[in-house]
């Protein structure tokens, strides 16, 4: 399995794949942002105005490919105000129904903690769903719980849940 940082170019030419992987996180009830039904063709248009911010530094995605297939992603998204360049944002760590259970989440999560360091950011937050699998990923890789906002999101089933919130110096 190799886990690569995608330049814009390389995120279009991959897109197929990102989609397929967002659609498959969407259909599995991960809370990651959108409402089911949820399609195909609506994750390749969420992925291609994804590039943009990708070329100009605003976030960077990093893809995990096994057997030539894109199999998992995690991104950064860099804060563009002069008094937060030292955090970051980790967003859409997901991971495909098929490539689970198998340490790839936690791979992502360090790949983008290394890569916020050398970028030189030292403070990483997220949010999640509460009591997801995903919140038992950051708190088992060190993350720190800053609370819980009830209904804070919906599922792609429309059900509100609430999200923690989590941070981590790095």
């Amino acid at each position: 399995m190799t886990v690569t940082r995608l330049d814009a170019v390389q995120l279009l030419e991959r897109i197929e794949d990102l989609a397929d992987l967002l659609v498959d996180t969407v259909t599995n009830g991960a809370s990651v942002g959108f409402l089911a039904p949820f399609d195909r063709t609506e994750a390749l248009a969420w992925w291609k105005e994804r590039a943009a911010a990708v070329t100009t530094g605003q976030l960077a995605v990093w893809a995990a490919q096994k057997d030539g297939r894109t199999v998992g992603t995690v991104s950064l998204a860099f804060a563009d105000k002069p008094n937060s360049r030292h955090r970051a944002e980790l967003v859409k760590l997901m991971v495909h129904r098929g490539a689970r259970g198998r340490g790839l989440g936690r791979t992502l999560l360090s790949t983008a903690e290394e890569a916020a360091i050398s970028a030189g950011v030292t403070l990483l937050h997220l949010d999640t769903e509460t009591d997801s699998l995903a919140e038992r990923l950051y708190g088992s890789a060190g993350w720190i719980r800053a609370g819980v906002i009830p209904d804070y999101a919906a599922r792609p089933d429309g059900v509100l849940r609430p999200t923690t919130i989590y941070y981590k110096h790095v």
